[in-house]
């Protein structure tokens, strides 16, 4: 009988190797703690593993849900880390309104404590899944909710969705079974909307966290994301090189410069907030700093334009920053030939 045993449990042992070890199991993020126990903390309190998380999971965060509803009422959380938290019914669709069909605010905004209308009233379903989670397939619906597009091996950004699927690394510990990618271009699968050399916007402000297309219109564009972040970090805390690195003569024009001694960084002027996620803080300030770096001090450039596609309006962003979000989002009691009359020297002003 011990015999009979031994030779199950080798039999199982088995194959559970040749499992992990075809290469095309996704293991999960806590397998990479073992060997890599910094990157994945880092990565544990960086905003890419809450994209999409399960209810059981997101009830363990300090998050309201919107008015009437309970946890039982939720399958899936849409973020909740940072910025904002969406969320979907037990039928995967995502919230739009009431239990009862009537107006309702379903979007919580982490940053200000408020509720924004999402879709209002629509029934929507998920169709997210392809960058906010993990193994994602386009086929069948997860967990066999109607409302969600696709099936993934997990949810949230976890480490495999940038490194592949990692049984075969684990058990071997091999690194070539293991993909290392350093370019913008995987960042870019993800951080982006639409055509790569257009960049969307809405409402007076850039949209969401599409800083590849940002990337690609500015002249950072040979630089991939890496060159400045550690991917692994949350993103205030994920700079690996600042600005002085490469542009060590306009660091030493600007150090001593009154901007520079009141506290203005490099990132204040070139990177301002004129993205939008959730809030915006003022009239030309978002929540999410631009990567476009480009600097228009015309006071007359506008930063936006229309095209007409497919028959409906689209607004978009030019490859540059204006004057309104460099200078204005804090020098909000001037205008903008005010900014103009500033700029040229800026960065040697006062000494």
């Amino acid at each position: 009988m011990k015999r009979g045993f031994i030779l199950v449990w080798i039999v199982v042992v088995v194959i559970v190797y040749a499992v992990i070890a075809s290469g095309a199991e996704y293991v999960g993020s806590d397998a990479c703690f073992r060997c890599h126990p910094a990157e994945y903390n880092d990565f544990r309190v960086s905003g890419h593993p809450y994209k999409l998380s399960r209810a059981e999971d997101a009830m363990k965060r300090p998050l309201p849900l919107p008015k009437g509803y309970s946890w039982s009422d939720i399958s899936y959380v849409i973020g909740g880390a940072y910025k904002k938290a969406r969320y979907m019914d037990r039928k995967g669709y995502i919230i739009t309104a009431a239990k009862d069909g009537s107006d309702l605010k379903t979007q919580y905004n982490l940053e200000t404590g408020t509720w924004s209308y999402y879709h209002k009233g629509e029934k929507k379903p998920y169709t997210c899944g392809k960058c906010h989670t993990t193994g994602y397939k386009n086929e069948g619906h997860q967990d066999n909710l109607e409302g969600i597009k696709g099936t993934w091996a997990f949810p949230g950004v976890q480490c495999e969705a940038c490194h592949g699927p990692g049984g075969d690394h684990v058990s071997s510990g091999d690194k070539s079974k293991i993909k290392v990618d350093t370019s913008s271009a995987l960042c870019g699968r993800c951080h982006i909307r639409g055509a790569k050399d257009k960049i969307p916007a809405k409402g007076g402000f850039i949209r969401h966290h599409e800083q590849y297309n940002e990337l690609l219109a500015s002249p950072h564009k040979p630089l991939n994301c890496v060159s400045c972040h550690n991917p692994h970090k949350k993103a205030p805390f994920s700079i690996k090189k600042d600005c002085s690195f490469c542009h060590r003569a306009q660091t030493a024009a600007f150090n001593g410069s009154i901007m520079q001694q009141v506290g203005v960084r490099c990132i204040d002027c070139h990177m301002p907030r004129a993205t939008k996620s959730a809030v915006k803080k003022g009239k030309f300030e978002g929540d999410i700093r631009t990567h476009i770096f480009r600097i228009n001090i015309d006071p007359k450039a506008n930063m936006f334009y229309t095209e007409t596609i497919n028959g409906k309006k689209k607004t978009f962003a030019k490859n540059f920053v204006t004057l309104d979000f460099a200078c204005l989002s804090c020098h909000k009691n001037r205008d903008m030939a005010w900014a103009a009359s500033k700029a040229k020297g800026i960065h040697s002003y006062g000494k």
